[in-house]
């Protein structure tokens, strides 16, 4: 940890009132004026840090805090305060600090948020944090209002207040009635400890105070879910002076958002659990079904394989599994593989592609540009993706002949009712897996017993196995009849 870059103290002189161990003795962000935050004069946050820095230091946690830090006006909290610090998207901190807490557990982790952060675009994130009851402890900075932006109308900005975004004021009709997150959360059964505090003067401040320190050791002591909202002054975006925001927050936002503890169950909520322990790494493969000799194929593959498959058609031609078969048969062959889906909102009969890498070496991207092999399942897929086809490739159609003008002398191309043979064989859904037997025999993309694993495994239902098994053999006889007739 820093020193604090302090000057020392001169002799018989005593400290009564100092800057927090948890905050950095010089703020590097500038080269100039290293001694003081970014923030507005009269702004809450300067307060709630430092609230938040003596809790750290008053519980003895400064050696393993971590705090995650949110796109806001608390933008560059991480150089002021000397822990460990994560910046993260714009409302994701309870999602980043959930994955940090669970994997350090002995981290005390605090998510530091504004109300556009928290209750906006972060809604969802809190809400499935307090949910699960994550062991954080969550600092909700509410001043009604986003204010890095401009002062645009936040989910909490109160009711005929005026902002960027509504100039006539906040209409219950339009906007909507304020966001009460703590009241939300306290609708859950899992948050420990939800409380609304206030930074309107002295005695708000010191309860404010004891609610941050009280949310820390909760955490400290293995408890769950902890928010503490602070009701917060903004001089600038409310275009006041501070003493006058101070005043709005006691005379205005306290009476929209009562102050107050509105869940405690610490005193009977039981410890969480402690975690299992991660798995050794000598039971990695048995877990991922690897192997002894390290691959999940009985040899490693060939390192200048490099099948770039694109598979196109309607919602419900199984154009995914497709992709999902050939990335599954890929990964047991000892390749390096990636499957990308894209699809529209409809069940059926909307449009569909997804992309597959097969590749003897590091798959770089996943996005398949010019595929060596299509596999077009309806005309339209055809007509979009022919032209992407690089020479020497593959093009397998689903109809018994491609269109005249959509013929290529420099690709080989397959065309077979597929679909038509699949409902021979007992469902047309199978369409999609005579395809693949057409590109198997076709072309030595995978080999066929993995083909078969990879069925075994993504066909649960034995009689869609036994009826796939069929379409994979039908579909390479269709090819194999095209070579007989060819040869002829």
């Amino acid at each position: 940890m820093s020193d604090g870059g302090l000057d020392p103290v001169p002799e018989g002189m005593e400290i009564l009132h100092e800057k927090a161990a948890a905050f950095y003795g010089r703020y590097e962000r500038k080269a100039e004026l290293q001694h003081q935050t970014h923030y507005c004069p009269g702004c809450g946050h300067g307060v709630a840090h430092k609230l938040l820095a003596r809790a750290i230091d008053e519980l003895g946690v400064q050696d393993r805090a971590v705090l995650v830090s949110p796109v806001g006006c608390s933008v560059f909290a991480y150089y002021y305060f000397d822990v460990g610090n994560v910046q993260v998207a714009h409302g994701r901190a309870p999602a980043v600090a959930t994955g940090i807490k669970r994997a350090r557990p002995e981290a005390v982790v605090v998510s530091y948020q504004g109300d556009g952060d928290l209750a906006a675009i972060g809604t969802a994130e809190i809400l499935h944090a307090a949910n699960r009851g994550e062991p954080i402890t969550v600092i909700f900075i509410n001043n009604a209002i986003y204010g890095m932006t401009g002062g645009q109308l936040a989910p909490t900005t109160p009711v005929g207040a005026v902002s960027t975004t509504s100039p006539y004021g906040r209409s219950i009709w339009n906007e909507g009635y304020p966001l009460h997150v703590v009241e939300t959360l306290a609708s859950l059964e899992a948050p420990v400890y939800l409380e609304r505090v206030a930074l309107g003067n002295a005695k708000q401040v010191m309860q404010a105070a004891k609610a941050i320190r009280r949310g820390l050791e909760n955490q400290v002591k293995g408890l769950g879910f902890s928010l503490i909202e602070v009701l917060s002054p903004c001089p600038t975006i409310w275009n006041e002076t501070p003493v006058e925001a101070q005043k709005r927050v006691r005379e205005e936002l306290a009476k929209i958002y009562p102050l107050g503890v509105v869940r405690d169950k610490t005193s009977d909520a039981p410890m969480r659990p402690a975690r299992k322990a991660a798995p050794a790494l000598s039971e990695l493969p048995k877990l991922l079904e690897i192997e002894e000799n390290g691959v999940r194929a009985a040899a490693k593959a060939d390192s200048s394989v490099d099948w770039r498959i694109k598979v196109a058609g309607f919602g419900g031609q199984g154009v995914l599994m497709l992709g999902e078969v050939l990335a599954e048969a890929g990964l047991d062959a000892g390749l390096e593989i990636s499957w990308l889906p894209s699809y529209g909102p409809e069940m059926r009969s909307g449009t569909s592609n997804c992309q597959v890498r097969l590749s003897g070496k590091p798959v770089d991207s996943p996005l398949v540009s010019k595929p060596n092999v299509l596999i077009a399942l309806n005309e339209p897929s055809l007509r979009k993706f022919l032209h992407e086809v690089v020479p020497g490739g593959y093009v397998l159609y689903n109809g018994a002949a491609v269109p005249e003008d959509c013929r290529r002398d420099d690709v080989r191309v397959i065309a077979g009712e597929f679909a038509r043979i699949a409902d021979e064989l007992g469902s047309s859904k199978a369409g999609n897996i005579v395809a693949l037997g057409a590109l198997l025999e076709a072309a030595d993309v995978v080999g066929g017993e993995f083909a078969d694993q990879a069925l075994e495994k993504l066909v649960k239902r034995p009689g869609w196995l036994a009826l796939d098994r069929k379409a994979l053999q039908a579909g390479r006889e269709v090819v194999q009849k095209e070579r007989r007739h060819d040869n002829e």
